[in-house]
């Protein structure tokens, strides 16, 4: 069964619609990737089911439950969390704070101590930096404290929203791996990127976004090798 279905989504904000019958599955323990151009919807895709917009039409069921009327706190008590673009991180408040809020919900409080030391297994620079504040932090480093605070809610299935957006090629390239030890720990992700090239790479299946509706799917491997992808989103 799948984990996520988003089942012919529209949506929107105020009078704008956005989707016109996004649908999308997702199989527990892989990595999906859902790309696309700049204003096509995927922002307010996640969005919608996360909870944070509600759908116009159209219903996302998480593990086999239609969630479509629940709040995205009682989502984020189901495993279903998000990491959202631009962070979003809690700029007065330490790095040690920031994460501690990631696990403030009932799922993610009984598994505070073991999360903790998944997070700094994998970002040994955050544990360095437990009392400096997140807003002086650079961006590479805030984009590791915002992955760790989802990591604390205890997800089941991760949404990432543009996880490379302004950072150094180098920190891309160890965020990707970061991913790929979380999918490790059976962790489902659904990753947002404009950076086609390298979600595809990194994922097992991936989906093509366009003008709102779901344009195209396949295995990320076949998708790399596809004309149209390779046209429209890798130049080639």
């Amino acid at each position: 069964m799948p984990i996520l279905e988003v089942n012919d989504i529209t949506s929107g904000y105020g009078d704008v619609q956005i989707l016109w019958g996004a649908a999308l599955k997702l199989e527990p323990g892989l990595m999906t990737c859902l790309v696309g151009a700049n204003g096509v919807g995927k922002t307010t895709l996640l969005r919608t089911v996360m909870g944070q917009l509600r759908p116009w039409s159209g219903n996302v069921r998480f593990e086999g439950h239609d969630i479509s009327r629940l709040p995205a706190y009682k989502r984020a008590e189901r495993g279903l969390v998000l990491v959202p673009e631009g962070r979003q991180l809690f700029g007065d408040m330490s790095v040690l704070e920031n994460l501690e809020m990631g696990a403030t919900n009932r799922r993610g409080r009984p598994h505070l101590k073991r999360n903790l030391e998944r997070v700094f297994a994998m970002f040994p620079r955050l544990q360095d930096r437990l009392t400096q504040k997140a807003n002086t932090m650079s961006g590479g480093e805030q984009q590791m404290l915002a992955v760790g605070r989802g990591i604390m809610a205890e997800p089941t299935l991760l949404l990432i929203d543009e996880l490379s957006l302004g950072l150094a090629p180098v920190l891309v390239l160890q965020l990707f791996k970061n991913l790929q030890q979380l999918k490790a720990l059976g962790i489902t992700i659904m990753l947002v990127e404009q950076n086609v090239q390298m979600s595809l790479a990194v994922s097992d299946y991936g989906y093509v976004l366009a003008q709102g509706r779901t344009e195209l799917e396949g295995a990320a491997a076949t998708l790399m090798r596809d004309d149209h992808v390779r046209a429209a989103y890798l130049g080639l």
